[in-house]
């Protein structure tokens, strides 16, 4: 698979745009780069039904997060208080960081 760069990073806050949970924001828990799949917090429960063992002292049924494809959220940017895409820009420093297309926002701290 080839590798694209994710420009979304872990605890960002992003919106679905795309799917069965469009609308939802949340935190972005797990960023997994080689499946291009996104893990956010509250957004995309599914079962698990699992039995008593080593790690889990109790079978039944789990609700957890499942990962939700990257192309499907957008980056949310604080000053717009809107989903926005993102471009990279260069400071002053030569640091590389992200920033808000729509109101020029840095988004990295």
């Amino acid at each position: 698979m080839s590798t694209v760069k994710c420009r979304i990073k872990k605890d960002d806050k992003v919106k679905v745009i795309a799917g069965k949970e469009k609308g939802k924001m949340g935190k972005v828990l797990k960023v997994l780069h080689d499946k291009q799949r996104i893990i956010i917090e509250n957004v995309n429960f599914v079962k698990r039904h699992t039995k008593p063992g080593g790690q889990t002292r109790q079978g039944g049924i789990i609700e957890k997060e499942a990962p939700i494809h990257r192309a499907n959220v957008m980056l949310m940017c604080n000053k717009c208080i809107n989903p926005a895409r993102i471009k990279m820009q260069r400071l002053e420093d030569g640091r590389m960081v992200r920033a808000c297309r729509k109101c020029g926002e840095i988004i990295d701290t």
